[in-house]
């Protein structure tokens, strides 16, 4: 792969994997329009690494914290602290399990039978429509600390029900939060935390089913920038999304799927017509 062709695909894949556009949609549209074609599983998990590493990165304060709470022994004045982040812990465990179920279960779907141009499309458009209604009629007074078991679950289905291409997973969870009573940033914070384990997990299948496969040196170059450009810009994405929902609606994210949604239907219907 060319190192130009690898830091671009690992660009938009960070800037959309962690803003609510689906990014699986954007990699599928550029290697259509471009004719790259599939870029491997090898550069997949390149990128899927600098993107766990852009969001530990980001949270690494509180993934210390969460489980230093769970393995150690806080101090007596810490212990209320330590309570809510054990609480924090568990619930994003329990959030991580239907995915998880998911991933195992539907991954020959998702990689077959999902990969629908127009499928796609009406998952960008059906599901940017109801992020902007839960984004309008949501109550956005909950923060974190609120959460429950209920709410853990119901974000973690969302995260599962995001394995269709173009439901995105950012997208999905933070629209189930806000329906949950949750403010846009709690919503998001939430979900970034959710989607740790997850990648993670993923990244580590990925790499098991790889592990007799070593790259070759031009192929390693491509897979090491594609890292380093998506732990960088997923970091910058993770922490200005989070500043941009403090005072700003999804407004913009929901207009720009139903205009993506519909380039794709469009070029769908284009591809079949050129192909009589």
């Amino acid at each position: 792969m060319p190192l130009h062709q690898a830091i671009l695909l690992a660009l938009i894949q960070a800037l959309t994997e962690f803003l609510p556009i689906s990014s699986t949609a954007h990699l599928f549209l550029v290697g259509w329009l471009f004719g790259w074609g599939d870029s491997g599983l090898s550069f997949a998990i390149a990128v899927h690494a600098g993107s766990l590493l852009g969001v530990l990165a980001y949270f690494y304060r509180t993934w210390i914290r969460l489980l230093r709470a769970v393995l150690g022994r806080p101090a007596p004045e810490h212990t209320a602290e330590a309570v809510a982040d054990r609480k924090l812990f568990w619930l994003l465990v329990l959030g991580t399990v239907p995915a998880a179920l998911a991933g195992l279960l539907l991954e020959e779907y998702v990689a077959t039978v999902f990969r629908s141009e127009r499928l796609m499309a009406g998952t960008l458009i059906g599901f940017g429509l109801l992020l902007g209604w839960a984004d309008h009629t949501g109550r956005r007074r909950r923060q974190m600390g609120s959460l429950g078991a209920a709410d853990a679950l119901w974000i973690g289905v969302a995260q599962a029900v995001a394995l269709v291409p173009g439901v995105s997973r950012s997208g999905f969870t933070i629209t189930t939060g806000l329906l949950r009573g949750l403010t846009r940033e709690a919503a998001a914070r939430f979900t970034f935390l959710l989607s740790t384990p997850i990648i993670a997990g993923a990244t580590l299948v990925h790499c098991l089913e790889l592990r007799h496969t070593p790259p070759n040196n031009a192929d390693l170059t491509a897979q090491l920038a594609g890292a380093l450009v998506s732990a960088l810009a997923s970091f910058l994405v993770i922490k200005y999304f989070l500043r941009f929902l403090q005072t700003r609606s999804l407004k913009v994210f929901v207009y720009y799927r139903i205009v993506f949604g519909i380039v794709i239907l469009l070029l769908s219907f284009l591809q079949t017509g050129s192909a009589r």
